[in-house]
């Protein structure tokens, strides 16, 4: 990675200047490849799954001049070179404030042309139009809660030595549900708020320690997609489950929620983007 793709190197924590005409420049792209390392993954991915981004704060001008929105929604791949820094994501999308562009469909292909250049695949672009607003679902994630454990936590950093399976007993298959994860932006450290569901087939999993792991997220600084991939790997490892799927939903920032989906089940489904009450 060289220094101008570094996390650093990004409009994160620096005074913007905003641009109000169209600047695909701004997407600014960290490779995912560090991070994978870091973690023990390289080489052919153990999981498949998406990064589904929202959008809420699309604005753009007609022909005529007269300013329309829309909500958007990106799905990325996650086996794309690349992710994008957040806030030059917004500072993108911000640029379409002041752009003419002929229709909905002509600033779809733009967005799709721009974000494919940036993660380095092919990116799935949704616009919801006001008069679909009425049709968009909210619904929280499915599974037993967690956070029903009266647990006793005094560690704040993720520590998968915690994670236990009974090993010896029969393989059961359960959907997991915590509110209570926390991490913070890789330069910032603002907070970042989510929900994650953990769904398995394997050894059951020891609830209590599982909830102190994710618990153990609250002062750990990592982009969205990196913990989701840490607890997906950090799980396998620990635990041995034969099949897995971790889903996180995280609160927005900056008109942007990230709600990215790891899994080696051959048969998932890709999740719900139903909004979350706290998105």
């Amino acid at each position: 990675m060289t220094i101008s793709n570094q996390p650093e190197a990004s409009p994160l924590g620096k005074p913007t200047s905003y641009q109000a005409e169209y600047t695909p420049s701004l997407l600014f792209p960290i490779p995912r490849e560090q991070k994978r390392l870091e973690i023990g993954v390289s080489g052919t991915l153990p999981f498949f799954g998406v990064d589904i981004w929202n959008a809420y704060e699309l604005s753009w001008l007609n022909p005529r001049g007269k300013p329309q929105v829309a909500i958007a929604t990106f799905t990325v791949p996650a086996d794309s070179p690349n992710i994008i820094e957040s806030k030059s994501f917004k500072l993108y999308l911000n640029s379409f404030n002041q752009t003419r562009i002929e229709s909905p469909e002509a600033l779809a292909a733009m967005l799709r042309t721009d974000l494919s250049n940036g993660f380095g695949s092919s990116v799935q672009v949704k616009l919801t139009t006001p008069d679909a607003f009425s049709a968009v679902e909210m619904g929280e994630l499915e599974g037993l809660l967690l956070d029903r454990l009266d647990i006793e936590v005094s560690e704040y950093s993720p520590n998968p030595a915690i994670l236990k399976a009974n090993l010896e007993e029969a393989i059961v298959e359960e959907t997991l549900v915590s509110h209570l994860l926390k991490s913070n932006c890789l330069v910032t450290g603002q907070p970042d708020w989510g929900s994650v569901q953990i769904h398995y087939v394997g050894p059951q999993i020891d609830q209590e320690h599982l909830l102190h792991y994710l618990v153990g997220f609250r002062n750990h600084n990592e982009f969205h997609e990196q913990c989701v991939e840490r607890i997906f790997m950090d799980i396998m490892r620990q635990c041995k489950p034969q099949k897995l799927s971790v889903y996180a939903r995280y609160t927005r920032r900056g008109g942007l929620d990230i709600n990215p989906w790891r899994t080696n089940f051959s048969t998932g489904q890709r999740p719900s983007n139903r909004r979350n009450a706290r998105q």
